[in-house]
């Protein structure tokens, strides 16, 4: 079921379980986490993308895997919040993935989550190799945290 709006994506959630942040990129999809409270994302994995099936395939076998009751989609609005062919690429994914699961699935906002996400890998220091491998799933739990943070003041 998509979401129109993380209130709504709220109401479909079940307490207590986690939720999956996802940074959906044209090469990888970066996947984060949540803890079961919903207050810290860590970011767990990239996968390499290769055609929606198998893409759709890896993902839920990860997301059961790690009981995921929710999946957060970074929507990649332009800086001044307008809807581009990366915003359209995005929500035809999760209308397609929604056919595959009855996980509910909501959008965060992510613009900079990436800029985020290499700020923070540049100040740990990690080599240049090193944040090719992560970037993904760095900005996947910048977005997840974004919507927890938005969720729990919804609580």
């Amino acid at each position: 079921m998509i979401c129109a709006t993380l209130e709504v994506f709220a109401t479909a959630l079940p307490p207590n379980r986690a939720i999956a942040g996802l940074d959906l990129g044209t090469v990888t999809i970066g996947v984060a986490m949540s803890d079961l409270r919903r207050s810290v994302a860590t970011p767990i994995e990239v996968i390499r993308r290769v055609k929606f099936t198998e893409d759709a395939a890896r993902l839920l076998a990860l997301l059961a895997e790690r009981g995921a009751q929710g999946i957060v989609l970074g929507l990649p609005l332009n800086m001044d919040g307008s809807s581009g062919p990366r915003v359209q690429s995005t929500q035809a994914f999760a209308r397609n993935l929604e056919r595959l699961t009855p996980l509910p699935i909501g959008f965060w906002d992510e613009r900079l989550s990436t800029v985020a996400a290499e700020r923070a890998l540049l100040e740990a220091d990690t080599s240049r190799k090193r944040r090719k491998e992560v970037i993904d799933q760095v900005a996947a739990g910048y977005i997840l945290q974004g919507a927890l943070d938005r969720l729990a003041h919804l609580a």
